[in-house]
Order: C-alpha cells, then structure tokens, then sequence
C-alpha cells in the first residue's frame, strides 16, 4: 500500500456503533476488566459529543420497523455474521425472516487505493446465490451502507427478474449510497446520514476498533482500526494515545492469541 492511498479524513459527523458492551459484559461479566475498558474506550470516543454519536441496536432497529411493516420474505440473504446478526434481531422483533441464508462476502484493499469484494467462504458469490432465483419473495439484510459495494454486488448478482420481488434492509448508512443501490430495488435504512462519505459522514463498528478483521488487506493478515494510528487520528483528534492505547488494552483480553 503505497502512503496515503487509504487516508482518512476527520469527518464532520462520525457514528460509532456500539456493538461491544453488551457482548463484553456477557462474556467476561459486567464488573469485569474488559467491562470496565470497554466503558473507557466509550468514554474517550464520545467526549466530541457534537461531532461523534455513539448508536445503540435497539434504537436502529425500531428505526427500520417504524419505516412500515413487510410480510414475512421466502428468503432472507444475510450479508456475512454482521448482515446474519441484524436479520436475526429483526425477525425477533418483527418476524419478518424466517428462512436465511449468510453470504460470506466483504470488502479487501486491492492495494491501490481502491476496494474489491472478496468471498469469505472461497465459494464464488454466483455459486453461493444458487437456487436463490426461485424464492417468491427476497430480503438482502446488511449491517451498514457506507459506499454500497458490498450490499450493490450481491444485488447486482441477482437475476433482474428477481430484483424486482427484492427489498434491501440496513440498520445504518451513508444516505447518498443508500440512495444509487435503491435504483436496484427498494432499501430501507434505520440512521441514513446526510453529506459526502467521507468528508461529511463516516460509520464504523466499535469493535473494528479492537477486533481483527474490519481491515482486510490483499495476502496479508487483517487489521483492526487501532492498527492504523493515522486513522484513529483523523476519527479522534486531540484524543488518539488514549483511544489506541484503551484498543491495545481491551485487545489483548478479547483476542489474546493473535
């Protein structure tokens, strides 16, 4: 990767999606060390309270239920473990889909500047939508739109016929993406977020920030969001040492073999 093919910005409005305390508190117990590290880091990303917002699951997803009701899909696709997880809370919530299938399918760093999507599985993205075509009805379930690749790749796959039986759900996105992959078919979008990618808007996973695998890089071992210090001084000027040093920290408890 040549220096600054992946620089990042200080966007002026940054969502941080809360995805780790309630999974730290129920593996290692609520008075825990990581607990407690996990409500640090949170509490150094929040402090530019008027620049950073931190969003919960529950409010995202009452979001997209409020948006109206679907009766329940043939098929829901689920875009790898985090599309799986979302599909999973909305059908508690709405039963919407009972029947999923997950596509291991993400985005890697093609060494250049740009992204490409990469199947996780080795399974080929065509082989992995086979017999989808015959699903009377189709939900596409991901976590987050930032710049549509993921998301518009799979529905692009999908036969054209199909499409048009297709609706695309997320809990949060960048609103100009979500705006091009609703020209495939209808998305509905619990946070969709105004202004340039980027520059205006910019959405991560909190455990990116500490977990391995939000950085996928061309033949070599993924990376989480503290690895990249440039970055995190970009996200979280004046407040960096502190947020990549609680990341280290809370790595080491959550990951400790890597």
């Amino acid at each position: 990767m040549g220096p600054g093919e992946y620089a990042q910005p200080t966007p002026r409005r940054f969502y941080v999606h809360d995805d780790l305390t309630a999974e730290v508190a129920e593996r290692f117990g609520p008075a825990s060390e990581a607990a407690a590290l996990t409500r640090t880091l949170f509490d150094f990303l929040g402090r530019d309270g008027e620049r950073v917002v931190i969003l919960h699951l529950a409010d995202q997803v009452e979001r997209v239920v409020a948006q109206g009701a679907h009766p329940a899909f043939e098929l829901a696709l689920s875009i790898g473990p985090a599309g799986e997880r979302v599909a999973r809370t909305l059908h508690a919530r709405t039963g919407w889909f009972p029947r999923r299938r997950e596509i291991g399918l993400t985005r890697e760093e093609d060494g250049r500047g740009g992204y490409r999507l990469v199947s996780t599985t080795g399974e080929p993205l065509a082989e992995q939508l086979v017999g989808v075509e015959t699903a009377g009805s189709l939900a596409v379930v991901d976590d987050t739109i930032f710049s549509g690749l993921t998301l518009g790749g799979v529905l692009r796959a999908l036969p054209p016929a199909l499409l048009k039986r297709t609706h695309a759900f997320c809990l949060r996105g960048v609103a100009a993406s979500a705006t091009a992959v609703a020209t495939l078919c209808p998305v509905t979008v619990g946070v969709a977020a105004p202004g340039r990618m980027l520059e205006d808007v910019s959405f991560i996973n909190a455990s990116g920030l500490v977990v391995r695998g939000s950085i996928r890089r061309d033949g070599r071992l993924p990376l989480a969001f503290h690895e990249r210090p440039d970055w995190i001084r970009a996200w979280f000027p004046g407040r960096d040492d502190e947020v990549i040093d609680t990341c280290r920290r809370l790595a080491s408890i959550l990951d400790p073999e890597r």
